[in-house]
């Protein structure tokens, strides 16, 4: 395996139409950072430096975003506007903050006493004893039968 050298050559770096243009391109499809510095034809390195020198760089960037944002939000109303339920509840969520009521109603007709609850609970136990000091008497009496 061989490894090939990259020329490394010092590029002027410049804001001109055709490199503003790349960017603005890179911006629309959503790219950021890095891949935005790649996809535009420049190092991320370079298009840091080209922002810091030229504020028209990150100018082409954000009208890329905004213009990217501007058409699809454009789809999405025209899905709205002709019919598409789902399209307008994501607008009307992520747009528009809104949030469909949920309210739950609850009527209890039946009032809870704790005091007679835990008088059935002790009358449960009382009446369990008293099935288990039972049941070994019948067994008895069973087994002298046979």
């Amino acid at each position: 395996m061989t490894f090939q050298s990259l020329p490394l050559t010092a590029r002027k770096l410049e804001a001109t139409e055709a490199r503003l243009q790349r960017i603005y391109e890179a911006a629309k499809l959503g790219l950021k950072g890095d891949s935005l510095a790649l996809k535009a034809g420049m190092l991320p390195t370079e298009y840091r430096r080209l922002c810091e020198m030229d504020p028209i760089a990150e100018m082409a960037e954000q009208k890329g975003r905004a213009d990217a944002e501007g058409a699809l939000a454009a789809v999405m109303m025209d899905a709205a506007m002709s019919g598409d339920t789902k399209a307008a509840l994501e607008i009307l969520r992520h747009r528009h903050d809104w949030v469909a009521k949920q309210q739950v109603q609850i009527d209890v007709a039946q009032q809870i006493s704790v005091i007679s609850a835990l008088e059935k609970a002790e009358q449960r136990v009382i009446d369990v004893q008293v099935t288990e000091r039972l049941e070994p008497t019948l067994a008895a009496a069973d087994l002298q039968r046979l």
